[in-house]
């Protein structure tokens, strides 16, 4: 009898705890995350790493116009990031052939090809981010996290690890910014994937009255767990369409890759690129 009586006191419990515990509610998961984008941050900043990018514009044929390979040191410092560049290959499309080049100054930069692949490979980082990634990319930080709701769609498993699937987008639904899923880590709570698209598109006008518009625009970003706990972004990828007051319209496609991790202070080095499950 006083086992059942146990077993009925106990029952009102069970929509509140999983097999891992309590359930947490979504804001406590964001909490959670916010506190360990920080803690994140600056665990990274002990390190220096090689960052590759690759940049291409294409016509609307499919055709190439411009790519550009760089390759960098990235020494994050205790205000942002110092980047060296190690080398830098390319070719692109001039009178009816391609032409290949390596090492600066790159050749026709200042043409319409050459500043926007030169801007999307500049400007993907940001001197503020210990990432190598542009900070304003990821709503999870605490700043951030003030300007979007989030949804807890699920939990799942991604490389061993279960997983929080969380949907944002902008708490203003007016706002024209990120949307889309992340998924975090249920141990750390550190992102392990982030995918986003515009949270919708870009007004009528602005895309008849000044040909503006960025049709697939979003972003794909994994994250890796290192043997001594700490988590890095390791790729990134995008794929969009450009078009600019009416002259500018390209097919522009992304990609970075963060590797070959070491600790700057004490030289010692994260082995391997793979995930600690």
């Amino acid at each position: 009898m006083i086992r059942v009586a146990w077993m009925c006191m106990l029952l009102p419990l069970g929509p509140l705890l999983g097999a891992d515990g309590p359930t947490l509610s979504t804001a406590e998961i964001m909490a959670r995350v916010a506190a360990n984008q920080d803690r994140a941050e600056q665990l990274r900043s002990e390190y220096v790493y090689q960052q590759h990018i690759h940049v291409a514009a294409r016509r609307t044929n499919g055709k190439l116009a411009r790519e550009e390979t760089a390759d960098y040191q990235v020494t994050p410092m205790p205000n942002g990031q110092n980047k060296e560049l190690k080398g830098i290959t390319g070719r692109y499309w001039h009178k009816g052939e391609y032409l290949d080049f390596q090492g600066e100054p790159v050749p026709e930069a200042d043409s319409l090809d050459g500043e926007l692949v030169h801007s999307f490979r500049d400007d993907l980082s940001n001197d503020n981010s210990k990432d190598g990634l542009g900070a304003d990319l990821f709503p999870l930080t605490a700043k951030e996290q003030k300007e979007y709701r989030y949804e807890l769609a699920g939990e799942d498993m991604v490389q061993g690890r279960a997983v929080y699937r969380i949907r944002f987008t902008p708490a203003d639904r007016n706002d024209i910014s990120w949307a889309g899923e992340a998924l975090i880590d249920k141990d750390e709570f550190q992102p392990v994937t982030v995918f986003t698209r515009l949270s919708r598109k870009i007004p009528f006008w602005v895309r008849t009255m000044l040909g503006t518009n960025l049709p697939g625009i979003g972003f794909n970003v994994q994250y890796r767990r290192f043997n001594d706990g700490v988590w890095f972004p390791v790729s990134f990828g995008t794929e969009f369409r450009l078009h600019v007051l009416f002259f500018i319209n390209r097919e522009i496609s992304v990609s970075l890759e963060n590797s070959g991790f070491q600790r700057a202070r004490s030289e010692s080095k994260i082995l391997g690129y793979e995930a600690v499950p």
